[in-house]
């Protein structure tokens, strides 16, 4: 009998997992066969989320110098270091004839330079790129069987193997382990949204839930008509991009840069509002130069042990939070006095020690900084980032078009001033909260929201282009604070904002736009919602429980599953992504590595039952990896 493993998810973290086996398998396993089983209805490399069938128009979120699927040395990981190009190394290695492509891409991978942003078309080229050479990177021992079907349930005692039961097939794989690498899913909807469906199909209206945009069947939006949209992160970006330049309109650039938009005439009028009114912050335009801020300083390693270690637990407001604001504020200020010290009073030794000193949020800490920091425009508030329409109020709404509109403009041009550089330490900085955050586990929506706005803005011409639209009237802002309710008198959906009291929009369509909120109980994966049923452990959030260590499985008395991990968005350890900015110590690569670990070193440990029921020493057969067209995937 030979070992097996069932990896659920053919998306960038089962394409991560696998060269992380690929790099840890001559040290952990040896040369014993063994079978690698893919499971996924989408294509290896991208997955569901970058499979190659969407939209050209759909762009990724990342400078192609700040994508990449391989460790350097500054990950913290027991595995070896197997470096690999980034999306833009990977990109000049194909220009110059290294790497061959499709020749539909050519065109594509011409134009892209470092800091632009490619197209998910193409990133999907990328990670098939990554899959294929992590296979065969493989020992010869090591065969992949890729199955195109979903993974439905997982049966089998905690101490035998597994069955992994796939829709269609009438008998399951057997696995020694299974590890889902699910990515991005679809929920049930809540009873809110379930509530607005249901009126709206009492009234002829049109409801889209939340989901990923590129999935959203858009036809039902009409020419002409207003759609009131609740969400403006990047589910938003994509749905303005596909009702606009998706329904054939164009853009035109004076001699200043500024865009005009050419309509199609087949566009809705977008009224988007959400808790903020904003978009995310744009994206960052310039590099940083000189040293990086110091971090972790006052949330590392250290506090998140003490944290853990508390009795009693700790609360994340209370606990968690000051600590990761006196963390931010760290950075922003190092970055101040040692790269702009004309805006400063003191040096910075003598500024750093009284930080240090000071209580997170305490009235010695804002003393400190109104002493030694004189322009308020200098100051780090991360209250008021997140609340930048606080208490203003604005007599209409054409008044709030404009002002937002100024906004939008002040925010770009700051991103992309290197005069403004510690907005861009802070950003270094979330990436270090984020990687200790991973230990705790379940940080809930608010965190993640919070990150997303500061640090996963969209791209700056994603946003001069929103200008456009929005001094074309296709785009309508609504304001902070934004409510929808079902009209029942008129049969209409009504927006309404803080902002701008005493007015609001009716409209026969609403857009959530904004993903599902990752939860087991309510998940549209019918393999989640089993393992839930059937006894894994769940965080008040709804996240799939497990161990922060290797993402081993928990049960709700807290046994990590033997056979059983999960790796990604659903789990409590989720990272900020399958892919991550080159040397920055990436989270989703130290899990990839340390379950990559725990898989071989068990596998090698327990050795599959023989028909007697003891172990069966397997020869080693050097059987070629296999690949999609070598070999019988189910189809």
């Amino acid at each position: 009998m030979k070992p097996s493993v069932v990896i659920v998810g053919a998306g960038p973290r089962g394409t991560g997992l696998i060269e992380r086996i690929a790099a840890n398998a001559a040290e952990l396993y040896g040369d014993t066969p063994l079978d690698l089983h893919l499971v996924d209805p989408h294509p290896p490399g991208g997955g569901r989320i970058w499979r190659r069938d969407q939209s050209p128009l759909l762009w990724m979120n990342s400078m192609a110098e700040d994508v990449t699927m391989f460790t350097d040395e500054t990950v913290e990981l027991a595995g070896p270091v197997r470096p690999g190009p980034s999306l833009a190394e990977w990109a000049g290695a194909v220009r110059a004839g290294e790497i061959p492509v499709e020749p539909a891409l050519a065109a594509d991978i011409a134009a892209l330079g470092p800091q632009d942003f490619a197209g998910r078309r193409l990133q999907s080229a990328y990670l098939r790129w990554v899959y294929d050479r992590s296979v065969a990177a493989l020992p010869p021992q090591v065969a992949v069987h890729e199955h195109r079907r979903t993974a439905v349930r997982i049966t089998g005692p905690r101490e035998g193997r597994q069955q992994v039961w796939l829709d269609g097939r009438p008998e399951p794989l057997a696995a020694d382990l299974v590890v889902l690498t699910l990515g991005h899913l679809d929920s049930e909807p809540p009873p809110e949204q379930r509530e607005l469906t249901a009126f709206a199909a009492r009234h002829g209206l049109t409801h889209l839930p939340p989901a990923f945009t590129a999935d959203s069947d858009l036809d039902a939006l009409r020419p002409g008509e207003p759609v009131i949209v609740r969400g403006f992160g990047l589910a938003f970006i994509d749905l303005m991009v596909l009702l606009t330049e998706g329904r054939g309109g164009t853009y035109a650039a004076d001699a200043d840069g500024r865009l005009t938009y050419l309509p199609s005439g087949r566009e809705p009028v977008l009224h988007v509002g959400s808790r903020r009114g904003v978009p995310y912050h744009s994206k960052i335009g310039y590099e940083l130069t000189g040293g990086r801020p110091p971090v972790p300083r006052f949330f590392g390693p250290e506090q998140v042990d003490e944290l853990l270690a508390r009795p009693a637990g700790f609360d994340f407001r209370h606990d968690v939070w000051p600590l990761i604001d006196k963390e931010l504020g760290f950075a922003h200020y190092h970055r101040l006095f040692t790269a702009h010290p004309g805006r400063t009073r003191v040096n910075w030794s003598d500024f750093e020690e009284k930080y240090a000193a000071a209580d997170p949020g305490s009235a010695e800490l804002q003393a400190l900084v109104a002493a030694s920091v004189p322009d308020p425009a200098d100051h780090l508030d991360l209250d008021a980032l997140d609340h930048p329409l606080a208490g203003l109020r604005h007599p209409d709404g054409d008044a709030l078009q404009e002002a937002l509109r100024g906004y939008i403009e002040a925010d770009l041009a700051r991103r992309h001033d290197p005069e403004h550089s510690p907005d861009l330490a802070v950003f270094l900085a979330l990436l270090s909260v984020y990687g200790q955050l991973i230990r705790i586990g379940d940080r809930g929506p608010w965190w993640h929201g919070f990150f997303s706005y500061l640090a996963s803005g969209p791209p700056g011409p994603r946003l001069r282009r929103l200008l456009a639209l929005s001094r074309a009237g296709v785009v309508r802002f609504l304001g902070a604070g934004t409510t929808v309710t079902a009209d029942q008198r008129a049969g209409v959906f009504r927006a309404a904002s803080a902002t701008v009291p005493g007015e609001s929009v009716t409209a026969r369509a609403l857009v959530e736009a904004r993903l599902p909120e990752p939860t087991v109980e309510h998940t549209q994966d019918s393999l989640l919602r089993a393992l839930h049923a059937e006894g894994a452990a769940s965080t008040p959030a709804g996240l799939l429980a497990v161990d922060p260590a290797d993402g081993r499985i928990l049960d709700r008395s807290g046994r990590p599953h033997p056979r059983r991990l999960a790796l990604g968005p659903h789990t409590d350890a989720r990272s900020g992504g399958a892919f991550a900015r080159p040397r920055t110590n990436a989270p989703a690569f130290r899990q990839n590595d340390a379950s990559a670990r725990v898989l071989l070193t068990f596998l090698r440990d327990h050795p599959p039952a023989g028909p007697s029921g003891g172990p069966r020493t397997v020869p080693a057969a050097r059987t070629a990896p296999l690949t999609e067209d070598s070999h019988a995937a189910d189809q």
